[in-house]
């Protein structure tokens, strides 16, 4: 095995991966009439029986009929995205490059209504941001959030956006994989970025403008936020075009996220202060002398981070396999979960804890299995 086949955590996949934010076009004109807001209940889920195929096309009628007036589109000197209203008191959830860097943001509804709007908070580890608008109640339809820990791959997923600029766009496709990593924009003070998990993968069509939009399950909950493509097709401006793999910030994140961006402006990650192997081969095993062949094997230990701390041990012994190095400790679990991959680690603690936090590692070491208490901190800026 090859040196550059031995992944780091950090670079989570080896393949392009664009945001998925259309360029911009001639500015619009913002709306000067924007009223006091008033309380707006909160849309219910209206289709409970979307799985029986005799009545799936009336129920994605009917889903995008009760849910579209909750999206809208994302308007900058930049380019152009998506996003949703979060609550009555005119909050919109984004992605954070939908924003970055803009002069001016530019809220349209579906029903033609405009508003600037101020961004309020920003997340650049799992690349979200909070935009707020003065508009009036009637403008604004609060969309129910679901739960992100009930998916299962196969499950139909509805995406409603912006493509290219083509307003209130819907897609549909299935949930493709859980709990995947991408890089995040937040970088550590070494230079690297931290990793954003609990990604949601879809085949459901997102292209650029598509970012900072709603993912949608049948019953009309949002279960994410798309966020970028893997493309290796581009049009005629160099633009990534789909193939058939999205990222979306899963819905569980953002319910934790977002009252925080809201109150104070940001959200600090848990920390735990380890890089490892992205998978385990069965070269890696046999090189790396492991009891196991699931589990997320410490290729790395930040000096003096929380797991240093606790007596987390990295990789230290060579290899027959140049770049590795062995003897690292090899997480099994996190407070009593079963882990396979690091992938799944990093789920949970971003889905369940904050710094702080005291977490138990299950490490086997050699041949030897202990527990270990973790006491978290936060993503060093």
């Amino acid at each position: 095995m090859k040196t550059n086949q031995i992944v780091l955590v950090l670079v989570v996949l080896t393949f392009a991966i664009f945001a998925c934010q259309a360029p911009a076009f001639p500015a619009l004109q913002p709306s000067t009439s924007a009223q006091p807001i008033e309380s707006a209940q909160p849309v219910q889920p209206i289709i409970s029986n979307a799985q029986d195929p005799a009545t799936e096309q009336d129920a994605l009628v009917a889903l995008y009929e009760h849910v579209s007036p909750g999206t809208v589109a994302i308007i900058t000197d930049q380019g152009q995205g998506s996003g949703f209203v979060y609550d009555s008191n005119g909050h919109i959830v984004t992605n954070y490059h939908v924003i970055d860097g803009a002069k001016t943001v530019e809220v349209r509804f579906t029903s033609g209504f405009m508003a600037y709007g101020t961004v309020v908070g920003t997340d650049l580890d799992s690349d979200l941001a909070i935009v707020k608008v003065d508009a009036p109640a009637d403008e604004l339809h609060p969309l129910p959030l679901g739960d992100s820990s009930l998916l299962k791959v196969g499950q139909t997923v509805i995406a409603i956006g912006n493509p290219f600029g083509l307003n209130s766009t819907m897609t549909v496709g299935i949930v493709s994989a859980l709990g995947r990593t991408l890089d995040s924009i937040h970088q550590s003070p070494d230079g690297n970025v931290f990793t954003a998990g609990d990604i949601i993968q879809t085949d459901a069509a997102i292209n650029p403008g598509n970012s900072g939009g709603p993912l949608f399950n049948m019953s009309g909950e949002v279960i994410g936020v798309n966020r970028a493509i893997d493309s290796f097709n581009q049009n005629q401006s160099g633009q990534p075009i789909n193939s058939g793999i999205g990222f979306a910030v899963s819905i569980n994140i953002i319910k934790r996220v977002t009252p925080v961006l809201i109150e104070k402006g940001k959200y600090d990650y848990p920390y735990l202060g380890v890089s490892s192997l992205d998978t385990l081969t069965l070269d890696v095993v046999d090189a790396l002398g492991l009891k196991s062949f699931t589990g997320a094997y410490v290729r790395e230990v930040v000096h003096g981070g929380p797991a240093e701390q606790a007596g987390i041990i990295a990789g230290s012994q060579p290899t027959n396999i140049p770049g590795l190095l062995g003897g690292g400790d090899l997480i099994t679990a996190i407070d009593g979960r079963p882990v396979r991959t690091f992938d799944e680690l990093l789920s949970y603690l971003i889905t369940n804890k904050g710094p702080g936090d005291t977490i138990v590692l299950s490490v086997l070491r050699g041949s030897t299995r202990s527990d270990i208490s973790v006491t978290l901190g936060k993503r060093p800026q």
